[in-house]
């Protein structure tokens, strides 16, 4: 009987529903951070949505998750707080944190040469002149580091090359053999010399984890950051369980909203990757708002997560501080690059809502997150939405966020 009654616990332990918003305890303004809300139905209604969950938490408290709109606008399927979404690039982050696991325990040093763990990158070349359809090639100052692939400064081709196929919709190639291909591509420039988003790069560091710690790199975030973390609904792999909470994929068409179709990064969102073997360290992950609170929750108490500490406090810091300098680096305005996160680091970029030092991560399909340590705020951003333009619903997220801090 008892085992009987630990069985029952135990799922509803997992799959507990997140604590109520308590703005007070977080020091926020109720009545503002219901505007949040508001002014996401007011983008629904204009078609710039189909429906979208914000979550804020400060002071590790839980200040506003709610969910607006619809996940399945065809289906009538409304947007729910545990929708689950395809985060895309936010997966990098959570590549990078494993590459500071592994040198947390000395397996790896950030300054390594690439060609030291993955042998296939000895004798890289680097494009030297373009003559028309000629390369000139010649050898790179210095071969390639793990700290240029996690601050897009490595040289590498921005999107996998054409011999891989649409390695990015259709996901039909293991991981090893297109980090193979990836290394005998020349590199577009002279590592850490100017700042090029690379999915090869963040690929690249996903098969230096498997290479290094034994597993695949979908084992290793399972077990080594999901579990520890109690990230219960994320994973590289959709479980057949949980497709019918994933949120559509929308863009625009001749007007009007319409659900992507297969030329759709990872293919169509409603086939849930089926026959993927692309294990994707650089855009894989499915997860939900609350779980992702959970790991930024983590980044900002410097690695320790419900007493477990997941990485040093050297290791955050490391990982969250500047390092491309002066450097024309990242997406966002103000921002320069840290390993494998955005860091905001001039004046210009706290226009959108975002202290100095905050860092944060985006997706393909309008997702974001961010970690604010001068304020102790997280806040994550979840849609599925790949048109232009999806930026001003997310930037009036952080900015009602920043405005609702009252002490």
């Amino acid at each position: 009987m008892r085992r009987l009654l630990i069985a029952f616990l135990v799922p509803l332990f997992l799959f507990a529903a997140p604590p109520a918003a308590d703005p007070q305890k977080a020091g926020m303004d109720p009545q503002r951070l219901a505007q949040i809300a508001e002014r996401m139905k007011e983008f629904e209604a204009r078609g710039q949505l189909a429906g979208s969950v914000t979550l804020l938490q400060r002071h590790g408290a839980l200040a506003h998750f709610e969910a607006t709109g619809w996940a399945d606008i065809e289906a009538k399927k409304p947007m729910q707080r545990d929708t689950i979404f395809q985060i895309m690039s936010m997966t990098k982050p959570i590549t990078g944190v494993a590459i500071m696991m592994l040198a947390d325990e000395g397996k790896l040093r950030v300054t390594d040469p690439v060609e030291m763990h993955l042998p296939e990158f000895r004798g890289q070349m680097m494009i030297a002149a373009r003559e028309g359809d000629k390369l000139i090639l010649q050898k790179p100052p210095r071969p390639i580091t793990i700290r240029d692939l996690m601050t897009h400064t490595s040289g590498m081709i921005s999107v996998p090359p054409e011999s891989t196929g649409p390695l990015m919709i259709k996901m039909d190639m293991p991981l090893d053999r297109a980090v193979a291909i990836y290394a005998q591509q020349p590199l577009d420039f002279a590592p850490g010399t100017k700042w090029q988003y690379s999915n090869p790069g963040i690929a690249t560091l996903g098969r230096i984890v498997e290479v290094l710690s034994g597993m695949k790199y979908e084992e290793f975030l399972a077990k080594r950051i999901f579990e520890p973390l109690g990230m219960v609904d994320s994973s590289t792999v959709l479980p057949e369980s949980k497709h019918a909470r994933l949120a559509a994929l929308y863009t625009v068409k001749g007007g009007r909203m319409v659900k992507e179709g297969p030329e759709a990064l990872a293919g169509d969102a409603m086939k849930f990757r089926k026959g993927a073997v692309y294990s994707g360290p650089e855009f894989s992950v499915y997860t939900t708002a609350a779980d992702l609170a959970k790991f930024y929750q983590m980044m900002l108490d410097k690695g320790v997560c419900n007493g477990q500490r997941l990485l040093s406090a050297a290791a955050v810091e490391t990982m969250t501080s500047l390092q491309t300098g002066d450097l024309r680096a990242g997406w966002t305005l103000g921002g320069g690059y840290a390993l494998t996160w955005e860091v905001t680091k001039d004046p210009i970029g706290t226009l959108t809502g975002l202290s100095l030092g905050s860092f944060h991560h985006g997706g393909a399909f309008s997702t974001f997150g961010y970690i604010d340590p001068k304020r102790d705020l997280i806040g994550v951003y979840m849609t599925q939405w790949s048109s232009p333009g999806g930026n001003i619903p997310r930037e009036t997220f952080t900015e009602i966020g920043a405005a609702s801090i009252v002490q």
